[in-house]
C-alpha cells in the first residue's frame, strides 16, 4: 500500500490567471524578437563564454582602437560591444526566468506526485474492498485496474472473484 499523502500544496489557478500567465509569457517573447533556437550539434560547437574570458571580451572592446591598423574592416567594435551587453542583459534575465522555471517545475511535481499517490491510495482501497465483497466496489475496480495497469506498465493480472462472507 502506498504512503498516506501528505498535502503540502493546496492551490489551483483561475483560468482568467493562467490565461494572464499565458498572454504574459507572449508578451514577454514579443518583446525579445531576436531569441533563436539552436540545435544541438550548434550549441556543442559555440565557443562558450565564462567570466574570464568575459574579462577578456571586455579587453578586447577596450583596445580596439588601439590595434584598429591590424583588425579587418569587417570586424565590428560596436558588434562586439551590442554582443557582450545582450550576454549580459540576457544572464539577467534567465537568472530570473530559472528561479521562476524551477518553481513551477517544482510545483508542478509535487502537484502531480499528490494527486497520483491520493488515486494510488484510494485505488488500493477499492481493490481491497472489491476483494471484501463490498458492494458496488468491484464494478468501480473494473472500470480502474486496465487504466492502473496501463498507466504502471504492469501486466494485468486476473482478479479472482471475491471473496464471499460464507467462504470464510
Amino acid at each position: 500500500m502506498t504512503e498516506s499523502p501528505q498535502n503540502r500544496l493546496s492551490a489551483s489557478m483561475a483560468e482568467k490567471d493562467l490565461q494572464s500567465v499565458k498572454k504574459s509569457l507572449a508578451e514577454l517573447t514579443k518583446s525579445m524578437p531576436f531569441l533563436i533556437g539552436l540545435n544541438a550539434l550548434e550549441k556543442k560547437r559555440l565557443t562558450k563564454i565564462n567570466t574570464s574570458n568575459k574579462v577578456f571580451v571586455e579587453d578586447i572592446i577596450k583596445t580596439f582602437d588601439l590595434n584598429k591598423s591590424i583588425i579587418p574592416n569587417f570586424i565590428s567594435q560596436d558588434e562586439i560591444a551590442k554582443d557582450l551587453t545582450l550576454f549580459h542583459q540576457l544572464d539577467e534575465i534567465e537568472f530570473q526566468l530559472s528561479e521562476i522555471l524551477e518553481k513551477v517545475r517544482c510545483t508542478r511535481k509535487l502537484a502531480g506526485s499528490e494527486a497520483y499517490g491520493a488515486a494510488l491510495m484510494i485505488y488500493q482501497l477499492i481493490k481491497t474492498a472489491t476483494k471484501a465483497g463490498v458492494p458496488g466496489a468491484a464494478a468501480s475496480f473494473e472500470l480502474l485496474k486496465d487504466r492502473f495497469s496501463a498507466s504502471t506498465g504492469r501486466p494485468k493480472k486476473e482478479n479472482p472473484a471475491p471473496v464471499q462472507q460464507d467462504q470464510l
